[in-house]
């Protein structure tokens, strides 16, 4: 969805102040796509990983690829990994197989992972707990538990990511947002995908979490650059940002 304008996407993210993008990865072909645009721009890093979605197609061959990619100096994570009963694209034993698999492999590398859960969140809390994954780190991406929930994310010791959501009317994801602590959260768009008002409907791009940045901070009731500044070093030490 951005082949014909990416570098302008780009730039109309840095000209609005984000400092780095982290582009994400579902299985080989895109996490090797993430690694090439991240090796052509200094502010762009990659994430590499198999999305529940595509785990039926995931085999130690494509491991092999993955952990490859892995070790590329602007990788910063695993992911986009995890459990997804809604959809159920891929078989849910596939599912738990593969994201223990790269969970193990996150470890291997001792590297962070990015997590999609949706309508899931009991396994997947539960599998987390059981692959250690308090050794790594990690955020659980476009949050869609409760407090309780989020509490026992903390617990694991990962943090949270809120996007677009949180500008929606009767948002259950800005009413969770706004109990939880400031350092537990990061902010994303998960574009081109939960695009915020005021361009709903329409392709979301990178330049737009800054509507992520200013309902956050209108739950919190703080000054925009006191939350930005929190939030961005939120990011900054999960990911390691600004060292590859």
């Amino acid at each position: 969805m951005f082949n014909d304008d990416r570098e302008k996407v780009i730039e109309s993210a840095l000209g609005v102040g984000v400092n780095y993008i982290v582009n994400i990865g579902i299985d080989f072909d895109t996490s090797l796509e993430s690694v090439e645009l991240a090796d052509s721009n200094e502010r762009i890093y990659a994430t590499v990983g198999y999305h529940p979605h595509d785990s039926k197609d995931y085999n130690h061959a494509q491991r092999e690829k993955i952990e490859r990619l892995a070790q590329h100096p602007k990788v910063v994570a695993i992911g986009e990994i995890g459990l997804d009963y809604y959809r159920d694209h891929s078989p849910r034993d596939v599912q738990e197989t593969v994201f223990r698999d790269q969970l193990a492999m996150a470890r291997d590398f001792e590297m962070p992972v990015v997590v999609h859960v949706r309508d899931a969140m009991e396994d997947a809390l539960r599998i987390l707990r059981e692959e250690r994954v308090h050794e790594i780190g990690g955020v659980m991406h476009c949050f869609q538990g409760n407090s309780s929930d989020a509490k026992a994310t903390f617990d694991l010791g990962m943090v949270v990511s809120f996007g677009g959501s949180l500008t929606f009317k009767k948002s259950r994801s800005a009413d969770v947002a706004a109990e939880l602590p400031l350092d537990k959260i990061v902010l994303e768009t998960d574009c081109p995908f939960i695009t915020p008002v005021p361009f709903r409907g329409k392709r979301n791009e990178p330049a737009f979490v800054r509507y992520a940045y200013q309902a956050l901070a209108k739950l919190h009731d703080m000054e925009l650059d006191k939350l930005e500044k929190t939030v961005d070093e939120n990011a900054r030490r999960l990911f390691n940002l600004g060292n590859g």
